[in-house]
Order: C-alpha cells, then structure tokens, then sequence
C-alpha cells in the first residue's frame, strides 16, 4: 500500500505559562523508561478524565471527592501533554495515525470531564453543556485552519488546555475550603424557566461566555484574511 505523506501543522503556542511548561515537559521526557510510549500516554490522559468525571460525581457523597477529580486534571494533563512531547523527542512523530487517535480522544476526554462536572453536586448538567458545545466549536476553528492553513493554533488570548485546567482545579479548591459556596445557589429565570444555580454553575458560564467570545472574534479575524487572499473574481461577460 503506497503511504500517505502529510506534513506537520505548525504548532502555534502563545499561552500564559507556555515557556515554563515546555522546561518541565522536556525534562520529564528526558526522564521516562524507555518502555514508555505515547499512546500509553494517550491513554493516560483518558484515565485523568474518567478520575475527573468520577471525582465529581461523587461529591453528592462528601465533598472531599473533589480531590479525585484535581488529581484527575493533573494526570490527563501529564498525559496530554506529554504524548506528542515525547513523540518528537524521540523522533517518533506519526502524523496521521497521531493526529487521528489525539484529537479524537481529545473530545471524549472533553465530554468525560464536562458531564462528570454536570453530575456533581455543585453545577447543573445545562451549564456544563454551555462549557462543552463553544469548546467544540473551538476545536472545529482548529482542525479547519489546520487544513486550511496548515497551521494548529493551541491557545487563544494567551489561555491554552493548561490554563483552563489550573482555572478549573483553582476554583475546585476554593469551594472545598468555602462550606458556604459549597451549600449557596440562587434561582434565576431564563426564557421563562427556573433555574438553580449553583457555585460551580458560575464558573462554568463564565468559562463558556470567554470561550464564546474567543471563538466569534477569531471567526471574524480569520474570515478577512481568508478574504483577502481569496478575493471575489469577477467573470468577464462575453
């Protein structure tokens, strides 16, 4: 069977902690046995959301279990982020079979995490749908600008997957240490429905109205460049 050749995207990463976190990751994969692969990596990550889904479901029993899923977002961060780190370390870089099997496991990790979040006792599953559905919209932007572009935009408005998952373990924190976040929730009425909102709800809609934003505005931006070097040309008349 003739192989396929796909070249790289370029990766473009501009996050907050981006350069200190490129130190730490290098110098893990320096580190790791031999033995370790990238997809045992891949793998890995997808363990971290299965701890994070279960961790918050489980707060309905004691809100320690929160812990459970902090612990969640460092493994599938050590996972995620570690995979490709050490597929070119190694010069290991399976760009097809990579791209296919990451960004794939990728959403389901997203799901696992955000309906795992939806059935804890401290957020409604509708807010945690607000968070996945711009997120994905995000991530069909990427996949279309690396076809288009060839280029795989990573972060937006210097926030990246690292950024969101600190955000998120941060505010985790807070409302285990806060018994009063813990029981306050509020009744708002949105197109004419009640709704409970609970601490976690807050953080949820705020995350889903930045990522909301972030993806309208690089809609817009990308959507001139592309007009100008693909410009309407007009069909001279006969």
């Amino acid at each position: 069977m003739e192989k396929t050749e796909r070249k790289q995207s370029a990766r473009i990463q501009t996050s907050l902690l981006n350069p200190g976190e490129k130190v730490v990751l290098g110098a893990i994969v320096r580190k790791l046995p031999s033995w370790v692969t990238s997809d045992q990596l891949t793998g890995l990550g997808v363990v971290g959301a299965l701890m994070i889904a279960i961790g918050y479901a489980l707060t309905y029993l004691r809100p320690e279990w929160l812990w459970l899923a902090n612990l969640g977002f460092f493994v599938n961060w050590f996972g995620d982020s570690l995979d490709g780190t050490l597929a070119r370390h190694r010069n290991q870089q399976r760009p097809l079979y990579g791209f296919y099997i990451d960004h794939n496991l990728d959403c389901v990790c997203t799901f696992l995490m955000v309906a795992g979040a939806g059935m804890s006792a401290y957020m409604s599953l509708w807010s945690s749908l607000l968070i996945i559905v711009p997120y994905l919209m995000l991530d069909v932007f990427v996949m279309i600008n690396a076809h288009l572009k060839n280029e795989f935009r990573l972060t937006f408005a210097k926030l990246g997957p690292t950024e969101l998952r600190l955000i998120i373990v941060v505010a985790n924190s807070v409302l285990y240490f806060s018994p009063a976040l813990q029981e306050w929730s509020c009744q708002v009425s949105f197109l004419g429905k009640d709704h409970t909102l609970m601490a976690l709800d807050v953080v949820g809609m705020s995350i889903s109205f930045i990522l909301t934003i972030i993806y309208f505005v690089s809609l817009w931006q990308d959507a001139q460049y592309y007009g100008r070097i693909d410009p309407l040309v007009k069909k001279k008349e006969d």
